[in-house]
């Protein structure tokens, strides 16, 4: 099948080479796709192109193996090749392939001829091409190299490679192909944020998986992007099976986020909509936040990512940085997606705080690089960060910019318990309408989302241990014995709700019970 394309940043490696920077480091996976556009790029201003790899040494690009083993040996040494690349006469591009195992610290003979190879090439018209997977540069370098990141594939490329691959199985009548525009663009959509390999064999294995192409071979596509999140090793992926009617309540967030759905488009593009950036909810424990975030992956069929602060941290010294980097490295190369920063207060409670320099500034560094990211990043990552302790998050989170709303998600109302009830009766494989829905939500007021969950559950324990079916007057037994959060954090959840007030838009119509003990007591005599 056929190489991608690209045009990176308008052709910021040609501009590069155009104007003589000595070294780049072109920090990608896809060797063969950069050295296609650097072979492109070489055409253009009749150069020759060399490549160097430890099998080959330096030998003219597009050389077959057997050929390739004529060449001189000898340039198989780092010292050698990079002599081979100050010695050639003629304006030329060398790319050389996995180099960054020879650019670290201890090799300092390396190092010392990177410079003096940096020193040449500024007065000729060559240039030298380092590709490295990930970005590895040493002090010593960094004034020397210049460090480019390559682009995964865009839409267009995807839609050339998803054009030849379509062209190619054309006249087998095994295959079916039910491809209509929207189902195009959703396939087009989720294989964005792999590299053009991986999209070239996800498309084959849907083909040999499904006997054709069709929207029902999106899911096959994120499975493919699941296994980047394994390959990672610090963020987890989410199976979400549940959708937004599987949410009882939260009307206005849902409707928030319902709308949000169709912004991901090439049409909203054109309409001019940014791709939306994220959404932070604040409120009661149990309330529904975290079981929000994982509908909307549902809803709009993109991958779940949850970042989890315990991975992020290491006791390793200035692994935590990498892997914080790392991490949103990946939710971007898997974009679009969404990133779920679950009880964010926890990672980055106690920076500014007095005791926020007890791990050498680390978190300070950390969360710094975070608020960047959240203001400036352009793939399109929806960030959903839940939180439970609005006092303990610092004030430069919640600054307008960092994400597109604020939703305080209260304890539910009377209707919404109710609906929960419906809900949770129903997953039990029980009828809610053999139930007084109605008595049940009233006996329940000042209780969560997850404390009802667990009512109806204690419910089921009782009735199976006594061997009849649930009844109405078992899950009242179960509320009963029950003392809610509403209860005993009345003051916790007076002071949130407080602070959100003409801070936050409410996740619901309607307001909730105050709950006993919340009343404010006058004196009227």
């Amino acid at each position: 099948m056929a190489n991608g394309n690209p045009a990176v940043r308008r052709d910021e490696l040609e501009m590069l080479i155009r104007a003589r920077y000595p070294v780049i480091n072109v920090v990608s996976y896809e060797e063969q796709r950069v050295l296609a556009h650097v072979q492109r790029i070489a055409e253009r201003r009749e150069k020759k192109v060399y490549t160097w790899s430890f099998n080959t040494g330096v030998i003219p690009a597009g050389l077959t193996e057997q050929s390739a083993r004529r060449t001189d040996p000898q340039t198989r040494d780092p010292l050698a090749a990079l002599d081979r690349v100050i010695g050639n006469i003629e304006p030329a591009i060398f790319v050389f392939f996995d180099f960054h195992p020879y650019m670290g610290n201890r090799n300092f003979a390396v190092i010392r001829r990177l410079r003096e190879v940096a020193a040449a090439l500024k007065n000729s018209y060559k240039t030298l091409i380092i590709i490295t997977p990930t970005m590895c540069m040493t002090e010593d370098l960094e004034k020397d190299v210049t460090v480019i990141d390559y682009p995964l594939p865009d839409l267009t490329v995807m839609e050339d490679l998803l054009d030849q691959v379509l062209a190619e199985v054309r006249d087998n009548p095994q295959l079916v192909i039910d491809l209509p525009p929207e189902s195009r663009e959703a396939l087009l959509q989720a294989a964005l944020g792999l590299t053009f390999n991986e999209a070239e064999n996800v498309f084959a294995r849907a083909l040999v998986l499904q006997g054709g192409l069709s929207a029902e071979s999106v899911p096959v596509v994120l499975e493919e992007k699941k296994q980047l999140i394994r390959k990672s090793g610090i963020l987890e992926y989410y199976e979400a099976a549940e959708g937004f009617e599987n949410i009882g309540g939260l009307d206005l967030l849902k409707e928030w986020l319902w709308k949000r759905s169709f912004a991901f488009t090439e049409n909203a593009r054109a309409f001019g909509l940014p791709a939306p950036k994220g959404a932070l909810f604040l409120g009661v424990q149990g309330c529904g936040k975290s079981l929000c975030a994982k509908a909307v992956s549902a809803a709009w069929k993109m991958p779940l990512l949850r970042f989890d602060a315990g991975r992020l941290f290491s006791s390793a010294l200035g692994s935590t940085e990498s892997n914080m980097r790392r991490s949103l490295a990946v939710a971007e190369s898997i974009s679009p997606c969404i990133l779920w920063i679950d009880e964010i207060e926890k990672a980055f409670g106690g920076v500014g705080g007095s005791g926020g320099d007890t791990d050498g500034g680390t978190s300070a560094r950390i969360f710094g690089a975070l608020l960047t990211w959240l203001a400036e990043k352009t793939a399109p990552v929806f960030v959903i960060a839940t939180a439970n302790n609005i006092s303990k998050l610092p004030p430069e989170l919640l600054r307008k910019g960092r994400f597109d709303e604020i939703f305080f998600v209260d304890l539910p109302n009377e209707a919404e318990r109710k609906e929960i009830f419906r809900l949770k009766i129903a997953e039990r494989n029980r009828n809610p309408d053999y139930f007084d829905l109605d008595a049940l939500s009233k006996a329940s007021a000042g209780f969560s989302g997850a404390e009802i969950e667990a009512a109806v559950v204690a419910a089921l324990y009782d009735c199976y241990y006594a061997g009849r079916d649930l009844e109405e007057g078992d899950v009242m037994l179960a509320l009963a014995a029950t003392v809610p959060l509403s209860r005993t954090l009345s003051e916790e959840i007076r002071k949130l709700r407080d602070w959100c007030l003409g801070r936050a838009r409410p996740a619901s119509t309607g307001a909730p019970e105050v709950p006993e003990g919340e009343l404010r007591k006058i004196e009227l005599e």
